[in-house]
């Protein structure tokens, strides 16, 4: 072994065990969008992109502040954002307890899992006239349309995130002589829980385009209102600051989804 001296120093080994751990990079998103706006603008003035087919993002940002001063901004935004937060909270919280108990309890497995899988494909926007003929064209039938859309998706999310929990830290658990309640609340539930939460983003996803549709057909006051009655005008400026609030709306529900993502799985670090 040869000797460490001053003109043979130790190497510094680096650390390799991070384990794909993401790096946070907060301008990086935010850059790429900045970018992707400036060669639309660009792109826009000079007539590459006509005017018919896409309007220009500052006539878009225009358009919001002048909805936004007027008021009608928050008319739009808050049936909206009622309508989606009590649809989906319905849906999802009926999804994540039926999707637990489904990948928990074998009978409840066999008798519901064939259910899910018959409805889960079904088109729900085609329900809409059943949903109105079922529960009238007020917010009840929004917030049902909302609720189903948003429930089948994080059924099968959930029970297949129960599903791929470690079967050793089960077994584990039950050799160390832990209650069936214990080990549910201590490993799988933790264990599920990035699945269940990856699932969520997907129905809140769904959730957006169904809040949309429901708008669209019997609401005076909504985005997907909005959004219809700028298309009936052929309005580009609107429609786009209509899809520009939805998105920005996608983006808020993500934040709160990564804050949650958070603050149950700090362990993960």
């Amino acid at each position: 072994m040869p000797e460490i001296s001053q003109e043979n120093p130790p190497k510094t080994v680096l650390f390799r065990g991070g384990g794909f751990a993401p790096r946070p990079n907060r301008w990086a998103g935010a850059a790429l969008f900045i970018a992707l706006i400036a060669l639309l603008e660009m792109g826009t003035r000079s007539g590459f992109i006509t005017p018919l087919t896409l309007p220009r993002p500052s006539d878009v940002l225009s358009t919001f502040i002048d909805l936004w001063n007027s008021g009608l901004l928050w008319k739009h935004l808050v049936p909206s954002f009622s309508r989606l937060l009590i649809g989906a909270t319905i849906g999802a919280s009926f999804g994540i307890g039926i999707g637990i108990l489904i990948g928990l309890f074998s009978l409840l497995r066999a008798g519901l899992v064939p259910l899910v899988a018959a409805i889960f494909p079904i088109p729900k926007i085609a329900l809409l006239p059943l949903f109105v003929i079922w529960f009238g064209i007020d917010e009840t039938s929004k917030y049902a349309l909302i609720a189903f859309g948003t429930f089948t998706p994080t059924v099968v999310a959930t029970y297949g995130a129960v599903d791929n929990v470690d079967r050793s830290l089960i077994r584990m658990g039950q050799s160390f002589s832990l209650s069936w309640f214990s080990i549910v609340r201590k490993i799988v539930l933790p264990g599920a829980m990035p699945g269940i939460l990856s699932g969520l983003r997907i129905s809140l996803a769904i959730a957006i385009i169904l809040l949309v549709a429901a708008e669209m057909l019997g609401a005076e006051y909504g985005i997907g209102a909005y959004i219809l009655e700028a298309g009936s005008l052929y309005n580009l400026e609107r429609l786009f600051t209509g899809v520009a609030i939805l998105s920005l709306l996608g983006l808020g529900m993500s934040a709160a989804i990564g804050l949650l993502e958070k603050w149950l799985l700090g362990w993960r670090t």
